[in-house]
């Protein structure tokens, strides 16, 4: 498994951190920028954030689905 850059890991717990809190929200990629980290919306901060997201769902801890044509992220049952 690839390590992560310290930057992508602190990024990685801030959207844990705000599921914490939120367990039963779900937003596509867009609407986590917009809504969840609205501090982070520079190009490189957007990648970041989409491939910690990316990290979370290989390691389980999150879902991604489709629903009317987005991707949407939400915890994964059980987590």
């Amino acid at each position: 498994m690839k390590e992560c850059p310290p930057d992508q890991v602190k990024v990685a717990r801030e959207i844990l951190d705000y599921l914490s809190r939120q367990p039963n929200v779900e937003d596509s990629l867009e609407g986590i920028m917009q809504y969840w980290m609205p501090e982070k919306s520079t190009n490189r901060q957007i990648t970041m954030v989409k491939e910690a997201l990316g990290d979370l769902v290989t390691q389980g801890l999150l879902e991604k689905t489709t629903q009317e044509g987005r991707t949407v992220y939400r915890v994964k049952p059980g987590h």
